[in-house]
């Protein structure tokens, strides 16, 4: 039975977003503050999703994405009322995989969650090696590596990663990959894309610079040299 953690300090949604959960066949697990939600996660590093507000005591859902992304890549989907852009911007830099406001149909709600899971266990489920340089990823481990050191990537930066190393050269745009990463059922727009790759460079350092590639006005492709063609 996967587990998956709730964090929000309004009662009502716990016991809510709990009991439909529990209905799906998830274990529950909730916490009324980013602090308790920090120390629940870290007891049970076996979670496979978390669903937190922003707005909580003690710690806030961002503080708390950004302390879970600093050990984990596991799925984080905020659920909260706040709706304007740069909270949604915020959330993803942090390190969130998903972004719903309240108020927002339960069924949604764990339409999501599956689909994250599913990306999730579609991409661990393959057991392809691809290289670039000294980029090394790992689909049946779900790691990535450079220089032989391990990078921490949130669920969409290692997808995007993984779709541009799978096609070297292939120009995918924003909307392929809103489709193929976030979902048909995303609501955002293709800037939550740019502000994924330009994490997803940030992190990979100069080997982002040099190998992820903007088309301006399209989308993002992988350059890379013939002899250094993922494989």
């Amino acid at each position: 039975m996967k587990k998956i953690i709730i964090a929000d300090d309004e009662e009502l949604i716990r016991r809510l977003v709990s009991d439909f959960l529990t209905a799906e066949g998830y274990e529950a697990l909730c916490a009324d503050d980013g602090d308790v939600a920090l120390k629940l996660f870290e007891e049970n590093p076996d979670t496979a999703l978390l669903i937190i507000d922003i707005m909580m005591p003690n710690m806030d859902g961002w503080e708390l994405c950004r302390k879970i992304r600093e050990t984990s890549d596991v799925p984080i989907i905020m659920l909260t009322a706040r709706a304007q852009e740069y909270d949604q911007l915020t959330a993803f830099d942090a390190g969130a995989d998903d972004y719903v406001t309240k108020p927002c149909s339960p069924s949604i709600l764990m339409k999501r969650v599956a689909a994250l899971l599913r990306r999730r266990e579609g991409s661990s489920g393959n057991s392809k090696v691809l290289y670039v340089d000294d980029l090394k990823l790992d689909s049946f481990a779900h790691e990535v590596w450079l220089s032989g050191k391990s990078i921490s990537l949130t669920l969409k930066e290692y997808s995007i990663l993984q779709k541009l190393l799978s096609s070297p050269g292939r120009v995918f745009t924003r909307d392929q990959m809103l489709d193929e990463i976030w979902g048909f059922d995303f609501d955002g727009d293709v800037r939550t894309v740019d502000s994924h790759v330009a994490r997803l460079r940030t992190k990979l350092g100069q080997w982002g610079s040099n190998h992820i590639k903007t088309i301006y006005g399209t989308g993002y492709k992988l350059e890379v040299s013939k002899e250094d063609a993922a494989h």
